[in-house]
């Protein structure tokens, strides 16, 4: 039960990254309520990767910058462990620049959840120790307790969260193909998209960030997108932007 606890937290929370830091905060790629948008933060911020204005402010600069001397994380620049973890610790890239997200920046709920990130990853320790610890006096033969939850559901599952999205930035400007000639490093892996749902059509991504579908070809597995679409039926999202046909047909006569 703890490992199905486990995998339930890690893609849960990889569907607040993907779907919300990455597609809506960073490219605005759908449209959503001012409660769902929070929503998305909340669960974003859930995986320990601090606020949703933070993620998508220096996710913007990435873009802006792309694996030149500017860029947080260019792997050809400063190496691959720069690239997957060591420009999380620098000091230089600690702080929140509102400048870079006016757009998000001007909801105090955003504002406030991005100084008090840590408000979210704590909730989920805690939610897990009071099932786990229920779960051990209602049904013991499960053998469940609140401490095997945590450290299977928040510490195992975070750990493999962060170096699956650490490898966008890391794997995904080094490894794989290239469908588009952008001008950076950008690659797009199979194997990376399946890990991170969708997230490893990343040369498709810097070729078109604006599209909400990082597959942008039906055989390219895309989780996140099938989400957003799930989440459209619901109206819970809409106006979802794809690719622009002239794109798609680049990428088509490129093989």
């Amino acid at each position: 039960l703890a490992l199905l606890v486990g995998v339930v937290t890690l893609f849960t929370r990889m569907f607040g990254l993907t779907a919300g830091y990455h597609r809506y905060f960073c490219h605005r790629s759908f449209k959503t309520t001012r409660l769902f948008q929070f929503v998305l933060a909340w669960l974003g911020a859930a995986s320990a990767q601090r606020g949703p204005l933070w993620w998508a402010g220096h996710h913007r600069l990435h873009h802006r910058h792309a694996d030149t001397e500017e860029d947080v994380h260019p792997p050809g620049v400063k190496g691959f462990a720069w690239a997957h973890a060591g420009w999380l610790m620098s000091a230089r890239n600690e702080s929140t620049r509102f400048e870079w997200v006016p757009d998000f920046a001007q909801y105090r709920e955003l504002r406030w959840l991005d100084a008090n990130h840590y408000v979210a990853p704590l909730s989920v320790v805690l939610a897990l120790f009071c099932l786990g610890e229920w779960l051990s006096a209602v049904y013991p033969a499960l053998e469940t307790t609140g401490l095997q939850l945590i450290v299977i559901g928040f510490f195992w599952s975070t750990t493999l969260l962060y170096h699956v999205t650490f490898a966008v930035n890391s794997f995904g400007h080094l490894f794989g193909r290239r469908r588009y000639d952008t001008n950076d490093g950008s690659r797009n892996s199979f194997w990376l998209a399946l890990l991170t749902a969708g997230e490893g059509w990343h040369n498709n991504h810097h070729r078109y960030p604006a599209s909400e579908r990082q597959g942008f070809y039906w055989w390219e597995i895309d989780a996140t997108h099938y989400g957003v679409v799930i989440l459209s039926w619901f109206r819970l999202v809409w106006d979802i932007r794809g690719p622009a046909p002239a794109v798609v047909r680049e990428g088509s006569q490129a093989g």
